[in-house]
């Protein structure tokens, strides 16, 4: 929320803090203030001026020449391109030698040969935002009121002698959605009771009863509903102090009418709808549930179909708005309006915030129903809105209010201890200053012994157990002054199991080169089970932000995928990603989704650069093989991963293998399809995923540390032709079921296809290596151990020995 410092200080007159330090204060004290904007803090030598004389530049059919009284005694030609200029306005004037946002610096300058001394400003070149500018000086100068006098500091007129403070405002403290909310914090942070201001005093005429009537069909969605009529009005623009109010909160002045109904928003957190009174059809309210597939158009001229979750103000056939949110274009209140009907409300929460979502549309008012407001404060901002309409533009208040009442009768008490208080937050605070805190925030305390009883105000509606009164405590006690101490016994710190393998997960694979990703858990129908390593069923969101963010993942694949076309289609064609995250799989009725860890990695492009010394070299299946063969053994895995051919949807068909963990199945190796490479623009692209939760849970390497040898290593080469479609890993495990305790290392040293080798065979080249530890080994026994090898690789593999 954006909260003006000056109006800040029409609550507290005496107040002493400047913005900055206010600002650091509410912050200490649990509301984060996100940024002070200093208003002014660019802006220098604007003045009011009165344009004497305009006409239409003699060299620029775009630009007019004007003359412009900037004091009593001194009139200066400017030269101005704004369409809507005209003798007789009085405008802002940036004067020579004035400084405007952005550093820009006003000189006396020739147009198209015509001397301009000054500009004429727009309320954008003031630093005002477009979407707050009143439509009608969108294109151009700001006109300001005919009453203000000439000479006068510009500066000071539209209030740009102020700072604006950004209170980000969490769910729990809502109640800082509003003036009042705020002036009762800086109350309780200053211990100074705000001045909160009055209703204006508007004499009330005739009698409201008989001229409209109020019916809520659900209570649960409405548990009050107010109507308030002022008739005989006067639509026109509001005064230049509510314009610059609303525009400094970023909220875009309208009409009179309509900005009293945002005022009274900013004001008491508690938003109003005008109705035209002639346009509502009837002399009936009748708030209900909508149907199922009802139209309306709101005030945006959308029209809106409704759905029997959304709540409706109706004029007894037809809904007139949207509750809560909008309303609605029939019933718009226009330059024609004589008689306003003023609705004030509480909608349900619940209901608004859903609807609010599901319709697409957020507003000022929305976003307080949403987050709730207090419940028993819209009678008093009712009756003060339509007495300010009736000031503004010269109407009449019409007497009493036609209302609707669902509430429950409020209270709300509060218990605690005063020892309670001290031991959970670790102080010595004493009755009194429990008294003082409570005083501050004024809220009614009775202390009786060690007993504390707190009577809540309903504009605290956030506060209901006794954590929220210790919180409250502590926060005006201040968080600073808690002491510092430490805990009477404590225990080492340390990471689990899981974390320290995936720590060495990260350091693994950011030491081969790969980038941590992180990509989204929602994704598209069409993409939600591509690539899972089981089809289970997918898990879809009741309330999606759109339909490519709709289901949740079981794979984390294609989000990577993704990330490598983004990053490929911006010249980055080396890429090399990895990620552990989560993938959902649905289960039956409403349990909640199973959640399966997952580590995922992609690489495309080339893996080794060229330069004076080195080759380019592509990324290719034994890269990320390799990869994760080195995961294997850096996270200390009892058993090896095994690889097995297969052929799956979306991966290419020969290069593409399960990956077991022993017999386990944990997972996919391989390269993606052609096809689906083509779909998202990338070359050759490797990847893996694997059940990450099946990796930490298995049996680890006992890890045992021994001396090196003594003794000499005695090594063999062996040369075997098998069959083309005999796998590397067959191979090895017959040399090492056959190779006994000596073997110590096994290497492949060469493949050889060609010439002199059948078309069905390859030739396999190893160089086993044998060592005791204990003592030096001898020819024959090496010999006798690597004949066994090879007799082995002939009788189980009809390998020809070379």
């Amino acid at each position: 929320m954006l909260v003006s410092y000056n109006w800040v200080k029409e609550f507290f007159p005496n107040l002493t803090l400047n913005a900055n330090d206010l600002a650091e204060a509410i912050t200490r004290t649990g509301i984060e203030i996100e940024g002070v904007d200093y208003l002014d803090a660019e802006l220098k030598n604007l003045v009011v001026g009165e344009v004497k004389t305009c006409e239409k530049h003699p060299s620029a059919d775009k630009l007019n020449k004007t003359t412009v009284l900037v004091d009593n005694e001194e009139t200066v030609q400017i030269i101005c391109g704004a369409p809507n200029v005209a003798a007789g306005q009085k405008v802002i004037v940036a004067r020579v030698g004035a400084r405007l946002p952005g550093g820009m610096k006003i000189k006396r300058a020739k147009l198209r040969g015509e001397v301009s001394e000054g500009m004429i400003c727009s309320l954008q070149e003031l630093g005002f935002s477009s979407s707050v500018v009143p439509k009608a000086y969108q294109d151009g100068i700001f006109v300001l009121p005919d009453d203000v006098v000439v000479g006068s500091n510009a500066v000071e007129l539209l209030g740009l002698n102020d700072a604006i403070l950004d209170l980000a405002i969490t769910p729990n403290r809502a109640d800082a959605l509003s003036m009042t909310g705020v002036a009762h914090e800086v109350g309780a942070i200053t211990h100074t009771k705000p001045e909160l201001p009055q209703q204006p005093d508007v004499s009330e005429t005739g009698g409201i009863e008989g001229r409209i009537s109020v019916k809520i069909q659900d209570a649960e969605t409405t548990p009050y509903y107010a109507v308030r009529m002022v008739e005989d009005i006067e639509i026109k623009d509001s005064p230049l102090w509510l314009q610059v109010l609303l525009m400094k909160s970023g909220i875009r002045p309208h009409s009179n009418v309509v900005d009293v109904t945002n005022y009274i928003n900013l004001l008491y957190g508690q938003p109003l709808h005008a109705f035209d009174y002639e346009k509502i059809g009837s002399k009936e309210i009748v708030v209900r549930l909508a149907t199922k597939d009802e139209e309306i158009i709101t005030l945006d001229g959308q029209k809106r179909t409704l759905n029997d979750g959304h709540t409706v103000i109706t004029n007894g056939k037809e809904p007139i708005a949207i509750a809560g949110i909008m309303g609605g274009e029939s019933s718009e209140v226009s330059e024609t309006t004589n008689t306003v009907l003023l609705e004030g409300a509480i909608f349900s929460s619940d209901y608004i915030g859903r609807a609010s979502r599901e319709l697409g549309i957020r507003t000022e008012a929305s976003i307080r129903y949403d987050k709730g407001s207090d419940a028993f404060k819209v009678e008093q901002a009712l009756a003060h809105g339509a007495a300010l309409i009736a000031l503004l533009s010269n109407g009449k208040m019409i007497s009493g209010s036609v209302e609707e009442d669902n509430r429950d009768a409020y209270k709300n008490v509060v218990t605690t201890t005063l020892s309670r208080v001290n031991r959970l937050l670790g102080t010595t605070i004493s009755h009194e200053e429990v008294q003082v805190i409570f005083d501050r925030l004024a809220f009614d305390v009775t202390i009786s012994g060690d007993d504390i009883e707190v009577k809540v105000p309903s504009r605290r509606w956030d506060i209901s157990i006794e954590a929220d009164i210790l919180e409250e405590i502590a926060r005006i006690y201040g968080y600073d002054n808690i002491p510092v101490t430490l805990p009477e016994t404590a225990t080492a710190g340390g990471l689990t199991t899981s974390q320290m393998l995936k720590r060495e997960l990260h350091d693994t694979l950011q030491g081969a080169g790969l980038n941590q990703a992180l990509t989204y858990s929602l994704t598209s129908e069409k993409e939600a089970t591509r690539l899972a390593l089981s089809k289970e069923s997918v898990v879809s969101l009741k309330m999606p932000m759109s339909e490519e963010r709709s289901k949740l993942r079981t794979s984390i694949l294609p989000g990577l995928l993704h990330a490598a076309s983004y990053n490929v289609a911006r010249k980055n064609t080396d890429v090399a990603l990895y990620e552990i995250g989560n993938v959902f799989y649905g289960t039956e009725g409403d349990a909640l989704p199973l959640e399966e860890e997952h580590l995922a990695v992609l690489m495309t492009g080339n893996r080794i650069l060229k330069d004076w010394q080195k080759e380019t070299k592509a990324v290719d299946f034994f890269v990320i093989k390799g990869i994760l063969e080195v995961l294997n053994e850096r996270l200390g895995l009892l058993k090896p991963f095994r690889f097995e051919q297969m052929t799956r949807e979306d991966m290419h068909p020969g290069r593409t293998a399960r990956v077991y963990l022993g017999d386990l199945e944990i997972g996919f190796i391989g390269q993606i399809h052609p096809a689906l490479q083509k779909e998202y623009d990338l070359k050759e692209t490797y990847v893996f995923e694997l059940n990450l939760r099946e990796i930490i849970q298995a049996e680890k390497v006992h890890v045992a540390y021994q001396p090196i040898p003594r003794y000499p290593e005695m090594t063999r080469d062996v040369a075997i032709l098998v069959s083309r479609d005999t796998a590397q890993s067959a191979i090895l495990d017959v040399i090492r079921e056959n190779g006994g305790k000596l073997l110590h290392d096994v290497q492949l040293f060469d493949i050889f296809e060609g010439e002199g080798i059948l078309d069905n065979q390859k030739s396999m080249a190893y160089t086993l290596t044998y060592l005791d530890p204990e003592r030096t080994l001898v020819e024959e026994e090496v010999t006798a151990i690597n004949q066994k090898v090879l007799n082995a690789l002939s009788e189980k593999l009809g390998a020809v020995i070379r």
